[in-house]
């Protein structure tokens, strides 16, 4: 999941005893998931050279084990896909999850989440999806929380007018602390649930692999949906 703000990452062809998911993200699977070095060569060319088309250009913030990451981009053919995770495992995963599917329009980038503005022009992004980041629960943590103001008013100069942001986490602290600089910043919340699968927001949502191990548990999964409003808007 998503971690708290920095300004390095580790250079995966630096790692004195890679493992497996390293190795697979340097050499198999290069083509598909890029390393911290590579990812940002691309800043403002996806569509002109990695995807070759001018489709919309969404991102999944964190993909965990790859199970969403792998359906959106079976589910959404026309349009191109990009996940970003730190750790190698699920990066691999996701990867690997979306390939056996046959897509072909999306690519991992291992990057930190802070620093987008290292991989995007302005306006570059259509939609964004944050599902369920680490919530830092303890006292003093909040500060390494994804959601912050200043990363919000960054990420709303990376995207198009007109485009989303989905927010899910299933922590109620982080989800009230979220809600109050959603509400403060240059986004309209246009959809808000503290019980995502009692509300109208239902119908639709993919079950993620942590939705469905708390929804077992009987706890609810809180969701807002974030607009970048247009000119007319």
């Amino acid at each position: 999941m998503s971690r708290g703000k920095q300004t390095t990452i580790s250079k995966s062809r630096e790692l004195p005893k890679p493992n497996e998911y390293v190795l697979a993200l340097l050499g198999e699977l290069s083509e598909w998931a890029y390393c911290e070095e590579k990812s940002p060569t691309y800043k403002g060319r996806w569509k002109k050279e990695v995807f070759q088309n001018e489709a919309p250009l969404d991102l999944e913030i964190g993909t965990g084990n790859g199970y969403h990451f792998a359906y959106y981009a079976n589910s959404n053919p026309h349009r191109n896909f990009l996940g970003i995770e730190i750790k190698y495992k699920p990066l691999i995963q996701s990867i690997r999850r979306a390939l056996r599917n046959e897509s072909k329009n999306m690519r991992m980038l291992r990057y930190n989440a802070t620093m987008l503005p290292d991989l995007f022009e302005e306006g570059e992004l259509d939609n964004v999806m944050i599902h369920f980041p680490d919530p830092w629960p303890k006292s003093g943590w909040t500060k390494h929380r994804l959601i912050q103001a200043e990363f919000l008013e960054t990420l709303f100069k990376l995207q198009k007018p007109g485009a989303v942001v989905e927010f899910k986490t299933d922590d109620r602290d982080y989800f009230d602390w979220s809600v109050e600089r959603f509400e403060a910043s240059p986004y309209q919340v246009t959809g808000l649930s503290y019980d995502l699968h009692r509300s109208e927001f239902a119908e639709g949502n993919y079950k993620t692999h942590f939705e469905k191990l708390f929804l077992r548990k009987g706890q609810p999964i809180h969701f807002a949906r974030l607009l970048k409003p247009t000119s007319d808007q």
